[in-house]
């Protein structure tokens, strides 16, 4: 009798965990972005954080035996991201409906990204009277914050703007973390010019 509930025991915790899994799974696919501990332990309704990591442990652990074109990672700060393998993004990217941003409100997101705190009188001076309209769809993307100083505003990026790119929450990390990807682009811009000419 004791073995038969052993085994009774073992399979709803087996389900359970199964469950929590599924769990986890959803809510990294519906986020659509990295997200922390608490708030996985919030789905999860556990606070336990031992608990969020090694479940979480193991769902990428499943992804890496699965060899799908899927994959779940650990970012810095303990966050969690399902996003697609970069060896996949170049073969299906004619397939995403349309970009994030348009080339203008890009250049003006990275200025402010990398010269944040930064005053919107100062966005304006350098990117152009069109940056009013960039700053203000930034905003609404909640890609940008401000706060009032005096008459102008001071700009800033948000959390979402760091989860959706994949950056520290920290500023000066954001702002190295900026720098190496900016030189790295500078660099294929110009072999790929010396390409062409």
């Amino acid at each position: 009798m004791q073995k038969m509930e052993r085994l009774t025991i073992n399979h709803l915790q087996e389900e359970k965990r199964q469950r929590e899994l599924a769990l986890l799974e959803a809510a990294l696919y519906v986020a659509g972005r990295p997200l922390t501990l608490k708030q996985l332990g919030s789905i999860l309704k556990t606070r336990s954080k031992k608990k969020v990591k090694n479940l979480a442990k193991m769902l990428m652990e499943e992804y890496a035996k699965r060899k799908s074109a899927l994959e779940i990672l650990e970012l810095k700060d303990e966050r969690y991201v399902l996003q697609l393998k970069a060896d996949f993004t170049p073969r299906v990217r004619k397939l995403v409906n349309r970009p994030l941003l348009s080339a203008g409100p890009l250049k003006t997101l990275s200025y402010i990204a990398y010269r944040q705190p930064v005053s919107q009188r100062k966005v304006v001076e350098v990117r152009g009277h069109h940056a009013y309209g960039h700053i203000k769809l930034l905003k609404e993307m909640g890609l940008v914050a401000s706060e009032k100083k005096g008459r102008s505003a001071i700009l800033k990026t948000t959390e979402y703007f760091a989860d959706y790119f994949g950056l520290s929450h920290d500023t000066t990390t954001m702002k190295r973390e900026l720098k190496r990807v900016f030189e790295d682009f500078s660099k294929k811009e110009i072999n790929q010019a010396a390409k062409n000419g």
